[in-house]
């Protein structure tokens, strides 16, 4: 009996170690850096970090990349899935070309939309070509902010809707057939089958979604790099910078303690939120 009882505790072991080691050490050597001066407790790095010039505008514009490029995501997501959520030829490779832009890191992906929407990309010279504009279209460039956050929103929804569209696909999977088969029988629409038993029951996997794809978004920073530099500050970047140029390790730790707090934000959020109903029922 208690080498059963110990059993849970020596399997979780190893993921707590990780935990440990990989997360709790360095958080608490944020913590240090952050708040402390000449090993005593300090404020003056947050004073430092919040009277920054480009401190607000990162933080406002994470937070903007984020309320746009994930709502886009999950939408495009949930459609993509429930239209490949259905046998057809064809289907394996239409899911595969959907997966593709997955595989490639957000500096790539940045570069490859950088090539494409330059004075002279592939972009401006098909709407050259199709008679839809006479000069090139300016997408860079710190008078052209406004296309630059364009140009990012576009990068990042072709690069990483896919991990949204996977989870939303596994979960529409493991919807049980019968639930609809009944509802046909009852005649219950197709609307009506979304809105009372795919999408209440698909709530868990939305969640688990959205807390991914937010965890990634307070941490934009490739295609943001590639594409805008510090046109368009964002709160990882502003941490880079600050570790590597600046060399001022306790205002990078504010900056990765405010991603963290606001992962966590959000998180609880959808948590709270976002629960399936037929979990709610049961407790």
């Amino acid at each position: 009996m208690e080498r059963k009882s110990l059993l849970p505790y020596l399997l979780i072991l190893p993921a707590f170690a990780y935990l440990l080691f990989f997360v709790g050490y360095p958080l608490l050597q944020a913590l240090y850096l952050a708040f402390t001066q000449n090993g005593a407790f300090s404020l003056d790095t947050v004073r430092r970090t919040i009277n920054d010039y480009y401190f607000w505008s990162a933080f406002k514009d994470t937070l903007a990349f984020a309320a746009v490029i994930i709502p886009i995501q999950l939408f495009l997501a949930i459609v993509f899935a429930l239209l490949l959520n259905k046998a057809f030829k064809g289907k394996d490779l239409a899911i595969y070309a959907l997966v593709i832009p997955l595989t490639i890191s957000d500096v790539a992906g940045g570069l490859i939309w950088y090539s494409m929407l330059s004075p002279y990309g592939f972009v401006n010279k098909v709407l050259m070509n199709i008679g839809l504009i006479s000069h090139p279209v300016y997408f860079f460039g710190y008078q052209f902010r406004n296309r630059e956050f364009l140009a990012i929103v576009m990068a990042e929804v072709w690069r990483a809707t896919s991990i949204v569209f996977i989870i939303i696909l596994a979960g529409l999977q493991m919807i049980s057939k019968e639930y609809i088969e009944a509802a046909e029988v009852f005649g219950a629409s197709y609307w009506t089958r979304l809105r009372r038993i795919v999408f209440p029951m698909l709530k868990p996997s939305i969640q688990s979604a959205l807390i991914i794809r937010t965890l990634f978004a307070m941490q934009i920073f490739g295609v943001v790099w590639i594409l805008a530099g510090r046109d368009l500050p964002v709160l990882a970047g502003e941490g880079f910078y600050q570790l590597t140029v600046i060399k001022d390790y306790g205002v990078a730790s504010i900056y990765a303690l405010i991603i963290a707090g606001l992962s966590i934000l959000f998180g609880a959020v959808y948590v709270k939120f976002l629960k399936a109903e037929y979990l709610e029922v049961m407790r």
